[in-house]
Order: C-alpha cells, then structure tokens, then sequence
C-alpha cells in the first residue's frame, strides 16, 4: 500500500494527461452520436490522420529552413491541423454518411469502419512513400520538465515529473472543453446543434438547416480531434498509422461512460477512465502480487465498460430515456 501512495501523484499526473486526450476525442464521438445516433468509428482515425499532418506540418518547416517561436509554431500547425481535419470530416460526413442517413442504422456502421480501414492505409502507404517507414519520429517544440514537490508538502508521496509539453497538451484540451461547452450551450448554432439533436424534422420546420447543422458538427469534432492527435504526437513523439484503433475505442469507452450523447459526460468520462487506466497500469502488479501485470491495463478500461453497459447503460451523467406510446 505505500507503494502505491508513493507514486499516486505521479500516476494522477500521467493520468489526468491520457485522460484529456480521451476526453477530447471522445467528445467527437458524443456530438455525431448525439445528432445522428451514429457512432464514427472512423474518429479514431481522424485523430491519427491529425497526428501525422500536424507533425508532417512540423517537419516541413525545418527542411524548408522556416524558423518561428516555438508558440507561434504550435498555434499555427494546431490551427491548420484543426481546419484540414475539420474539411475531412465535413468530406467524410458527405460522402459515406450522408447517402446513408434514411438507411437502417447498421450500414453507416459498416461504412464508418470501411472509412476507418481507408485512413488507416492511405496515412501508412503515405508515411512509407515519404519516410521508408511508416513508424514517424517527430520533433517535439518544447523541452524540460517540471517538478512537484509532492514529498515537501505529505511526506508519504514521491515528487510528480511533468514535461512541458504535458503542461501545454493539459492546457489547450482544458481550453478546448470549456470553449466547446460555451458553444454548444450558449451560441445561436449550438441551440441548432441541440434542436436537430432532438428531433431533425421538427428542426427543419423551424427554418434550421440541417445539413448544415451537421456537417458544422462533423467539422468541430473533427478538428478538435486532428489538433490534439498532433498534441499527442509532441507528448509522445512517435506515431503510426494505427494508434487511432485502440485510442479511438477507449475514447469511445470514455464517452459511454460519461453518458454517450451527453458533452459535459464525455469529458469527464475521459479524464476519469484516463486516471484508472494508468492507475492500472502502474499497480495491477502490485496488486496481484506480481500475477498480472500492466500489460493488461486495456482489460481494465473494457472491464469498466461493460460494467457501466450492465449497471447503468445511459453513463455515468446520462439520463435514461422514456418512450411514450
């Protein structure tokens, strides 16, 4: 037990970092799913798509010898990051989900996978094409790390390492959160957002345009998750065509958990399953006196999901729903 109160601050820290990724790209998962009832599994790859142009963004302008403060830098390959991914996303509502709208809700399913595959092998034949290799090494814009000094203040816990860049990732998906939230609940298009989410033909008779309506939130989950796919790529510096996959699911999971459908929900789904998982990580050995190890941290996170699935299946903020007849 000390063992693991030693190193609570630091697991917190690593956590609350994994989990505002989680919590970011789950939030495009809520928005769809809370306008169309689909669930876009080709977010996870959105995600990775931003990964790979905001870092490709970044090493251009090294070889074209374009030099920059390092913030400048960073909002301005964030931004066009966001908007390139945000067309994608408008692309991909357009062409595979759209036609779709009035069929049964499991081919824009299997087109959302199909879409998924599709990413996922155009990002690594481009990578290959570029690099030789498909695994990309980026360049990271900040360097150092701070100390909390933990152990100064209860003497049973060890000191908490952040990186810089963790200080920035934690910063900007706080902003993005809390911007979203103003937009979707205090902002002419977001009272849309919300009319179509709650029924799309009495919408319409109101004079919304729902087309435009979702494809807006296409573009908004979109970018949101390309800009901190490229986050994700300075926190950790290396990335593949395939890191959307899993991440994407987890995220998902997140968004299940905080009430899918439900923004506020989502974020907090995130940031929670975020903290568990590197909890487990760190401690299921210890735990299980060596029995299982961290390896089995993803077991964790779908564990918790189909517990939340049995228990309470609307999340943890939703609200369950009644049909009247």
């Amino acid at each position: 037990m000390s063992n693991i109160l030693s190193a609570l601050p630091q697991v917190l820290v690593d956590g609350l970092t994994l989990g505002a990724i989680y919590a970011v790209v789950a939030l495009g998962y809520t928005m769809v799913y809370g306008i169309l009832e689909l669930i876009n599994f080709a977010h996870g790859e959105i995600f990775m798509s931003g990964a790979f142009i905001g870092t490709g963004l970044l090493l251009s302008l090294g070889v074209f010898g374009i030099a920059m403060p390092a913030w400048i830098t960073l909002i301005l390959i964030l931004l066009l990051t966001a908007l390139l991914t945000g067309l994608l996303g408008i692309g991909i509502e357009r062409l595979a989900y759209r036609p779709l709208r009035k069929a049964p809700r499991l081919i824009p399913l299997i087109s959302a996978i199909g879409i998924s595959f599709i990413l996922q092998d155009l990002v690594r034949f481009f990578a290959e094409f570029k690099t030789g290799n498909y695994i990309v090494t980026g360049t990271t814009l900040f360097e150092g790390k701070v100390t909390i000094p933990f152990s100064s203040i209860i003497g049973t816990f060890h000191n908490a390492t952040i990186k810089n860049n963790t200080l920035i990732l934690i910063g900007i998906t706080i902003i993005i959160m809390i911007l979203l939230d103003i937009f979707v609940n205090r902002t002419k298009w977001g009272t849309a957002m919300r009319a179509v989410a709650q029924d799309q033909e009495t919408a319409a008779l109101m004079s919304i345009n729902v087309n435009k309506v979702i494809s807006l939130t296409f573009f908004i989950g979109s970018a949101i998750g390309g800009a901190t796919g490229f986050l994700f790529a300075q926190q950790y510096a290396t990335i593949d065509p395939y890191i959307g996959f899993i991440l994407g699911l987890k995220a998902f999971t997140a968004a299940v958990l905080g009430g899918i459908g439900n923004i506020r929900g989502a974020m907090f789904g995130g940031l929670i399953l975020g903290v568990l998982e590197v909890f487990a990580a760190a401690n299921l050995s210890t735990i299980t006196g060596g029995v299982i190890g961290s390896e089995y941290k993803d077991v964790f996170a779908f564990t918790i999901l189909i517990l939340v699935l049995i228990f309470k299946p609307e999340g943890l903020f939703g609200k369950s729903v009644k049909e009247k007849v």
